[in-house]
């Protein structure tokens, strides 16, 4: 698996750099965001410009890494998606499920606008 990571104090960034995101890669990129997440990365962006397609092994993939991240409390965002690939999101409703944006600077801006809004709760766990 191609990719490249960009690591922030808040954020890490992995950009996919596959055209194609199928089961030939998938448990790849699953393995990748287990030690991630394992690793204590809590808000993760993943850069989908350079993937072309995917599959339901792809899917399943990023879904598995969105449940790791968000359970925790942290954020898993999706950035750049071609729109092949997004017509397959559309159609398997996870539009619903997935958090996603057009860019890199949306993911971070939604990452830094979630962690004040976390650390606001913490603050204020009455909501006052």
């Amino acid at each position: 698996m191609k990719y490249e990571l960009e690591e922030q104090d808040k954020y890490t960034i992995i950009t996919l750099k596959q055209e194609k995101v199928d089961s030939s890669i998938a448990p790849d990129i699953k393995s990748k965001l287990v030690k991630m997440h394992a690793e204590g990365v809590g808000n993760l962006v993943i850069d989908l410009a350079d993937v072309k397609y995917m599959d339901s092994s792809g899917l399943s993939a990023l879904l598995v890494g969105n449940r790791l991240f968000t359970e925790d409390g942290g954020d898993f965002i999706l950035c750049n998606i071609s729109d092949h690939v997004m017509k397959l999101i559309n159609i398997s409703q996870l539009d619903k499920v997935l958090s996603i944006v057009q860019n890199k600077e949306e993911a971070v801006d939604l990452v830094y606008m979630n962690e004040l809004e976390r650390e606001f709760k913490k603050e204020n766990p009455d909501g006052e």
